[in-house]
């Protein structure tokens, strides 16, 4: 069942699974929500504590229709003040795409409050993905619509060049659930002023490459190989960050939790096994 956490004037809405201790908290990307992490929740609750937070502009979270509280920075904020509410400082922190710039401003800010990070298919500086795709998207989103930008990107979806073999093949597999049951709830939640807020935030970013040495806790860098935009990305994290380690995912691109679920909760079950004992990581 979901819950609300009222932060920085907003309420955030998460879910909470597995037994009590040290929490993984999972922070999804841009345009998505915990959805994005709901099919493998059974398996991670079988790890532990696993929570999964909408943040503001997406999911169950409020949508504010502000442009000003949608930067990259108000959103760490939220993240780590829902952390202090909720009792979860200490956790283990994963964050994807924009969910993954968002835990490594919060990483940053409140170093304390971390346990471990995971950064998966993100950056610490703009991605390398097309500007002008996005603005003409932003125009769509807020003139229609995200629905009505779903169903473009959705009949052009065939001929799209941009997409990877892994996401052909996880729709081909899921068929019309791929957009029925996960792609246009996201959609449809979303605030469109969030859509191109944040989206304007994600390519007008400030570099963070300079200060990656001063990360502490334990970082897993995870990139599907499919992911071209975020491969160099991820070679500057694991280098930037001291002592992390890098694992990069076969057949995966941009959603390897879905796209390649077997490997990717290895590499989370490894991870966690390793910063919670003791006499591994967390113990140096």
């Amino acid at each position: 069942m979901a819950k609300r956490t009222a932060v920085n004037g907003v309420e955030m809405e998460w879910e909470e699974h597995g037994g009590d201790g040290r929490a993984l908290v999972l922070v999804h990307g841009f345009t998505g929500s915990r959805l994005d992490f709901a099919p493998r929740v059974p398996a991670l609750a079988a790890l532990g504590r696993t929570v999964l937070p909408d943040l503001r502009g997406h999911g169950g979270s409020t949508n504010t229709g502000d442009p000003s509280g949608y930067t990259l920075e108000q959103l760490a904020d939220d993240l780590l003040a829902f952390l202090d509410a909720t009792g979860l400082a200490g956790c283990d922190l994963l964050g994807h795409s924009l969910g993954g710039m968002v835990a490594l401003r919060a990483a940053l800010a409140a170093p304390d409050r971390i346990g471990s990070l995971i950064l998966m298919g993100t950056a610490a500086r703009a991605p390398a993905l097309p500007l002008e795709l996005f603005q003409l998207a932003r125009r769509v989103a807020e003139s229609a619509g995200l629905e009505t930008l779903l169903e473009l990107m959705r009949r052009r979806a065939p001929e799209d060049a941009g997409r990877t073999p892994a996401d052909r093949r996880l729709e081909a597999a899921w068929g019309e659930r791929y957009w029925s049951e996960w792609r246009r709830p996201n959609f449809r939640a979303m605030d469109p002023i969030a859509y191109g807020a944040l989206g304007e935030a994600l390519f007008s970013q400030a570099p963070l490459g300079g200060r990656l040495a001063e990360i502490r806790a334990p970082a897993l860098v995870m990139v599907g190989v499919e992911d071209a935009a975020f491969l160099a990305a991820a070679d500057e994290l694991a280098a930037g960050i001291p002592g992390a380690r890098r694992v990069t995912i076969e057949g995966a691109g941009h959603q390897p939790q879905l796209e390649t679920p077997a490997a990717w909760l290895e590499a989370i079950r490894d991870h966690l096994a390793q910063v919670r004992d003791p006499r591994g990581i967390a113990g140096r």
